[in-house]
């Protein structure tokens, strides 16, 4: 969803897509012999404002203060001053002579010695103390937060404001501004602030964030926008050896394995805010690598950072951003007690990283005040309310904003507010700005109802062949209590109609108590999973086999009824309990469910009738759901999932079939790895007691499209593993470009390694082969089947193609013992 939204407004800015500060200075560093000087120190003279040169060797600077020069050093160079001849200056050219390096740091331009490197020792005592530095140094603490999170289309010139679709509209302009990092200007398109109050507990190990108050404006009309900023702006500490943004882990320059990837470099030393501190440059070891270019301060006594500047390097193998901007002051209280007083972070998403490619830049200014210590609160104060909401938040005047601020809005800032809520009552902008919704969500909204999802309208299987699907469900808005939706389909093939339909209602808030129920008839392929719900507009693979390997009939027609309740008791632990009657018979005349019904083996049946009670618990721990309504969106941040199922067949009721006892386990747990990757483990276990016919067994699920489907073995086809009693391990794991990027000529690719290993086991019991009518041969993996695969990603930013080979069980009919399989998929 994130990521949707993401490139949404990416291509929304696209469409859409005076400078106040009193000094600018953009430019590049290049040395005698005409080549850039990447990571060199530019700083206004009789300042300590400065920044570093990217690995291309150019620079932008800029201050609210006049100043008349620069000076632009690095090792090896002589320093060199540079007059300012205005306040605005770009394209400055700025060449470096060889001069002596400082005898008393050993280092020397590229990468830095490990050895006899005093930036190296400062560094290993900040690893020493950063335990028993700020908030750690207390047993509890409690402050407030403000935070400020704007988004703002960029790089806007003159041609782009004398575009036709602006007609009507120029009156936008007149709130561009220019970032003081890039240099480039910016037009806001949205932005919100929060208050919040958030206590803590060293002992326990657990955090509170209570929201005060939150107030946004832009394009912000649902809980897609909310969504994406949780996922975005996830918290972090710059002592963690790693630091985790948009899906990927980055080595932190404070990191214990820091010496491995970054360069040290000890440049300065001064009094701030009357603290003698150290002042070091880091710049990455290699390309490609997930590493940060900047500098911190840090003091000599408590080697606590005092000031922090980062920058992602643009070579880094990260996607849609071209980038990331983070600066930390910390605060001295009682004169050894460093606490961060200010957090700022800024993202540029683009579709490339080209210099002049338009895109938008995401911004997070965060302010800590009113701090508080050792004030201990019961255990019970830590728990986590499960789906409380108070709308006076989102109602507090502008007064108590001007309040309650930690700063004032600029002039800028305060003129977004009417800009934006201007602009979003103007024809043309609405129209665009639909349309972005439409592609974000997969929905047309018509006043309370929204068409869709518009993404399944067309489909095709062997059985249906075209098949076309309207739907739409009832949206008054993210936090509906209740919920219809539907849809009805016609497939061209059996030329017959099928429809679904359903409804939630949640009748208590506090623990989110739902009751639903709906019916579906359709056509399914129930070998393609394992662990499922009743849920009944869940996924149906049949509609979804427009490229397919092999021939396919292997087909389900479906008449399903649920009726449930379900309930939140504490945060992300779900337990819930239903009725489901279902009906299951083949639809296609190459596939067959018939099973026996006597022990002579003389008398068939083709249909299946089932009654069924279920019980079933979830537990998903740090997943972040956005929203209070019936539905809920989920943020992408990795969460683990477990998930178990009771499911009690009962025979005789409604002319039920079968009497069984069937239990399941899902349990899927991702891994980050630092710098080396992410895996996922998946884990699926079930077993049923009773006599079952086919319709109603565990089918190891094959994969016989194209695509990667997950949770599915590429290269099994359907209804070839079948089994009553079954366990699956899948391992995957992605190392994120980590070797690619050691390969010189395959370095700009930013491909992504993935690698995976999937088993299988499972049985039969002789009394289910006993009823086996259909035909089929009924095989298990009593010895296990096991496939392995690697896999490229990342090719052109959004495919992936993996091979797969079979370990085991080649001489199966109609085995697949090689396959290759592809997927296309947003990812950073």
């Amino acid at each position: 969803m994130t990521k949707k939204i993401l490139l949404s407004l990416v291509l929304l800015s696209l469409f859409l897509n005076v400078a106040f500060a009193q000094t600018k200075v953009s430019g590049y560093v290049i040395d005698n012999t005409n080549q850039p000087v990447p990571y060199a120190n530019v700083i206004f003279k009789n300042s300590k404002i400065g920044v570093v040169t990217d690995e291309n060797g150019k620079f932008y600077i800029e201050s609210d203060q006049t100043f008349t020069a620069i000076i632009v050093s690095f090792i090896g160079y002589q320093n060199k001053e540079v007059p300012l001849p205005k306040a605005v200056n770009y394209n400055f050219k700025v060449t470096l002579s060889d001069g002596e390096a400082l005898k008393e740091v050993v280092i020397f331009a590229g990468k830095t010695s490990k050895k006899n490197n005093p930036a190296l020792d400062i560094l290993r005592k900040i690893w020493e103390r950063k335990r028993k530095n700020g908030l750690r140094m207390f047993n509890q603490y409690q402050y407030d937060k403000y935070e400020k999170i704007e988004f703002d289309m960029n790089r806007i010139d003159s041609a782009f404001m004398k575009n036709k679709l602006f007609k009507g509209v120029e009156f936008i302009f007149n709130k561009v501004d220019t970032s003081r990092v890039t240099g480039k200007t910016y037009l806001p398109i949205f932005i919100n602030e929060s208050l919040y109050e958030v206590n803590g507990d060293n002992l326990l190990g657990k955090t509170k964030e209570i929201i005060k108050a939150n107030k946004n404006s832009g394009l912000s009309n649902g809980d897609g926008v909310n969504t994406f900023i949780s996922d975005l702006y996830s918290q972090y500490d710059i002592y963690n050896n790693h630091l985790n943004f948009f899906d990927k882990s980055f080595t932190s320059p404070l990191s214990k394995t820091g010496i491995d990837v970054y360069n040290y470099i000890l440049r300065d030393s001064a009094f701030i805010d009357k603290k003698w501190c150290y002042n070091i440059v880091f710049y990455p070891r290699r390309k490609n690598e997930l590493t940060f270019k900047g500098d911190f301060w840090v003091n000599d006594t408590t080697f606590a950072i005092k000031t922090i500047n980062m920058e992602v390097s643009k070579s880094a193998n990260i996607n849609w951003v071209k980038e990331i901007y983070i600066e930390q002051e910390f605060d001295v209280l009682n004169d050894s007690v460093f606490l961060l007083k200010r957090d700022y972070m800024m993202s540029d998403f683009a579709l490339n990283k080209k210099e002049k490619s338009k895109g938008i830049y995401g911004k997070r200014t965060t302010l800590f005040d009113n701090h508080k210590f050792n004030i201990e609160k019961p255990e019970k104060f830590y728990k986590e309310e499960v789906n409380f909401i108070d709308n006076e938040v989102f109602t507090k005047s502008d007064e108590f904003w001007e309040e309650n601020r930690f700063e004032k809005l600029n002039k800028d800032e305060i003129g977004i507010y009417k800009m934006l809520d201007t602009l979003k009552t103007v024809k043309k902008f609405k129209q665009m700005y639909n349309l972005v919704s439409i592609l974000g969500s997969g929905y047309i909204q018509k006043g309370n109802f929204d068409f869709g999802p518009i993404f399944s309208i067309f489909g095709y299987n062997d059985v249906e062949q075209i098949r076309l699907r309207v739907g739409g469900r009832t949206y008054f808005g993210p936090n509906d209590k209740w919920r219809l939706q539907g849809y009805t389909a016609y497939g061209f093939g059996d030329n017959k109609v099928k429809y679904g339909m359903s409804g939630k209602w949640m009748i208590d808030k506090k623990k989110r108590v739902i009751i639903s129920g709906g019916n579906r008839r359709d056509v399914e392929q129930i070998g393609a999973s394992l662990t499922t719900t009743n849920d009944v507009l869940g996924r149906s693979f049949a509609s979804s086999s427009l490229f397919a390997s092999g021939n396919n009939g292997k087909l389900t027609n479906i008449n399903l009824t649920n009726i449930a309740i379900e309930m939140e008791p504490s945060k992300n632990f779900v337990i819930g309990t239903g009725f489901s009657y279902r009906t299951l018979e083949s639809a296609s005349n190459v596939f067959s469910l018939n099973y026996f019904t006597d022990a002579a083996k003389t008398a068939t049946k083709s249909q299946v009738k089932q009654s069924e009670v279920n019980l079933q618990v979830e537990y998903t721990p740090k997943k972040k759901n956005v929203g209070y309504g019936v539905e809920r969106l989920a943020v992408d941040s990795p969460y683990s999932q477990l998930f178990l199922n009771f499911s009690q067949g009962v025979k005789g009721v409604f002319n039920s079939d079968f009497d069984y006892t069937k239990v399941q386990l899902f349990l899927k747990q991702p891994i980050i790895i630092g710098p080396l990757g992410r895996t996922n483990i998946t884990l699926e276990a079930g077993k049923t007691f009773g006599t079952i016919p086919l319709g109603l067994m565990s089918i190891i699920p094959g994969n016989q499209s194209y695509f990667q489907i997950e949770n599915t073995f590429a290269n099994l086809n359907f209804y070839e593993f079948i089994s009553d009693e079954y366990t699956t391990l899948q391992w995957e794991h992605n190392f994120q470009g980590r070797l690619f990027s050691r390969i010189p000529f395959m370095k700009k690719l930013n491909w992504r390694e993935i690698v995976g290993v999937r088993g299988a086991y499972g049985n039969i019991s002789q009394a289910n082969r006993d009823i086996n009518a259909t035909g089929q041969v009924y095989l298990a993996p009593t010895t296990p089947y096991w496939e392995y695969s690697a896999g490229i990603g990342n090719i052109f930013k959004v495919f992936r193609i993996d091979c797969s080979w079979r370990g085991n069980y080649k001489d199966v009919p109609e085995a697949n013992n090689f396959t290759v399989k592809g997927s296309f998929g947003f990812y950073f």
